[in-house]
């Protein structure tokens, strides 16, 4: 099994994968008697018919930018050329990682989790005034719109929560990325749900198995996991033909037409 996902793992791609999902969760790893916690990588995506498909599984000590400039060079060695927007989760090093080797691609980071990040310093008794301050922004219908809600949650809450609008501000170029598209886009790059869901499925599999020997048994237990899960992958993502036709508006000849 192991021999089998490392196969499918480097199988030949195609050119073109209009919309990727990176994450990275950590494990524990056993070596000589020590535990020590691991860095996983995962990628999630799909061709132009907009099937969701698993490529990419990877140990490594630790994550940053230098790791994923490790792990990025693998969808180009099975034949990627073209990523249209690559979506992550505030990931350590990512978007600086992924942008020189994939420069047409635009990074475009979970708005869902910097949501849910923002509201943690906040006192519960504040979290759905804040939470509805914060959606005047990603609920924006422009660019201008989403920047004109932003000063005014800056404004009105700054005072008490300063480093919400600075981690937005730090970020906020690739947060920003799916207010350049139409809605029938919108839908399918503002968050990472996908594989968030696949992570959660991963972790259900890894929970029971509690400290692991070396990395090649970690990846042979979600190997075995992973069959079930892509089962479940039968159908495109919803709203997808509109999404792709409205790809093909925007970027032209990036988008294959056979």
């Amino acid at each position: 099994m192991l021999e089998e996902g490392r196969t499918g793992q480097s199988r030949p791609l195609e050119a073109v994968h209009p919309i990727r999902s990176f994450d990275c969760l950590f494990v524990k790893s056993r070596q000589e008697g020590v535990v020590k916690t691991k860095a996983l990588y995962v990628a999630l995506g799909g061709p132009l018919q907009g099937e969701k498909d698993r490529f990419g599984l990877w140990v490594r000590e630790t994550e940053g930018a230098k790791l994923w400039l490790a792990v990025l060079p693998d969808l180009q060695s099975c034949g990627v050329r073209d990523c249209f927007v690559a979506g992550g989760k505030g990931l350590k090093g990512f978007p600086e990682a992924f942008e020189p080797i994939f420069p047409h691609t635009q990074v475009q980071l979970c708005v869902v989790h910097k949501v849910r990040h923002s509201l943690r310093s906040v006192v519960w008794k504040a979290r759905r005034s804040v939470a509805r301050a914060l959606r005047a922004i990603h609920g924006a219908a422009t660019l201008a719109e989403a920047t004109q809600a932003f000063a005014q949650f800056a404004e009105t809450w700054d005072a008490k929560y300063p480093t919400i609008s600075a981690s937005w501000r730090r970020d906020w170029e690739r947060l920003t990325v799916f207010l350049g598209y139409p809605p029938e886009i919108r839908k399918v790059i503002y968050t990472t749900n996908a594989i968030e869901s696949l992570n959660d499925s991963l972790r259900k599999g890894l929970k029971s198995r509690g400290a692991f020997p070396p990395y090649a048994s970690i990846l042979k237990v979600l190997f075995l996991g992973m069959p079930p899960i892509a089962k479940k992958w039968t159908a495109p993502i919803p709203e997808w033909t509109r999404a792709l036709n409205q790809f093909a508006v925007l970027l032209g000849d990036r988008v294959p037409t056979a």
